[in-house]
């Protein structure tokens, strides 16, 4: 199993995503002898998942049933231990896309955090590329870096603990592209240049408030940076349901017709049904809806 590279069967030492709904699910690394528990009963990892396909429906001890899926970066999102605020698909989406990013790519990124975006960009920058992500935390440097192996992607990334405000990316003129996500962004803006090829590349900052903004598109522009940018990302997600609508009674379709309608039983002329109506689907929007996550400022290295 790899983040990377997709499996047919579990392993020992597999990362699985144990599924009993959309809003409940979470990961498991399977061990030889290990047990996990759930609302549904007991998970025995030497015979429900060792040899299991992945994506199998699992029958638990108290006759309950989950399923057991491959791990992938949105699921790990959705399911990694925060030791940060973390970055969710919706930026990350746009953030890979802006960057340019594709197999073989070479990024920087300050600062790791929890990792969601790290394994995305992983994902995209396989098999060939490689990742420097720089964490000023040392627990949270040290716990990415063990995260990574044990999902099978350490090969692909190099885990450091610096400052990169101070002491950079540790690389110089290799980037095609740079993420940061820190307090300071703009005082990192310098570094970042440094990192990069010495014909353009991409840079992206993440910064919360609006001030932050402003000093790192200053520093971007000061840097000779081009077509800087900003945006913020606003996912609205439309509710398909079905609804019942009334018919409206709009009267006879020609007034002479009237005359000529065939009386009913009793001699009464017919009339329509005034409660008739009609069951479609539609989109509803919703009532509340999350709001600001971030602004995302993007700007490229000159060419000259």
């Amino acid at each position: 199993m790899s983040f990377v590279e997709y499996a047919e069967c579990i392993q020992e030492g597999d990362v699985v995503i144990i599924f009993m709904g959309h809003d409940s699910m979470f990961p498991v690394k399977v061990q030889q002898g290990g047990q996990t528990q759930t609302r549904y009963g007991v998970i025995r990892h030497s015979t429900d998942l060792i040899g299991q396909r992945f994506g199998s429906k699992v029958t638990c001890s108290k006759g309950g049933w989950v399923y057991v899926l491959h791990p992938t970066p949105e699921l790990w999102t959705l399911n990694l231990p925060h030791r940060t605020q973390i970055l969710y698909t919706t930026d990350i989406a746009n953030i890979t896309m802006m960057l340019e990013l594709k197999p073989g790519s070479v990024v920087c990124e300050s600062g790791t955090g929890s990792g969601s975006l790290s394994h995305a960009i992983l994902r995209t920058i396989a098999p060939s590329g490689h990742l420097y992500t720089v964490e000023f935390h040392q627990q949270r440097a040290e716990k990415a870096r063990e995260e990574f192996h044990d999902h099978k992607v350490g090969h692909l990334v190099t885990v450091l603990n610096q400052d990169v405000c101070k002491e950079g990316f540790g690389v110089s003129g290799v980037a095609d592209a740079v993420f940061l996500d820190i307090p300071s962004p703009w005082e990192a803006i310098g570094h970042a240049k440094a990192a990069m090829k010495r014909r353009g590349g991409r840079v992206c900052s993440f910064s919360p408030c609006i001030e932050q903004v402003q000093r790192t598109c200053a520093a971007l522009a000061e840097q000779d940076f081009g077509e800087i940018c900003t945006l913020e990302v606003l996912l609205r997600v439309f509710d398909v349901r079905a609804i019942t609508l009334a018919l409206p009674d709009l009267g006879q379709e020609d007034p002479l017709q009237a005359d000529l309608e065939t009386p009913s039983e009793g001699g009464a002329p017919a009339t329509t049904n005034a409660s008739a109506s009609v069951i479609c689907r539609t989109a509803m929007p919703p009532r509340e809806m999350a709001g600001h996550t971030g602004y995302l400022t993007f700007a490229t290295k000159s060419l000259v």
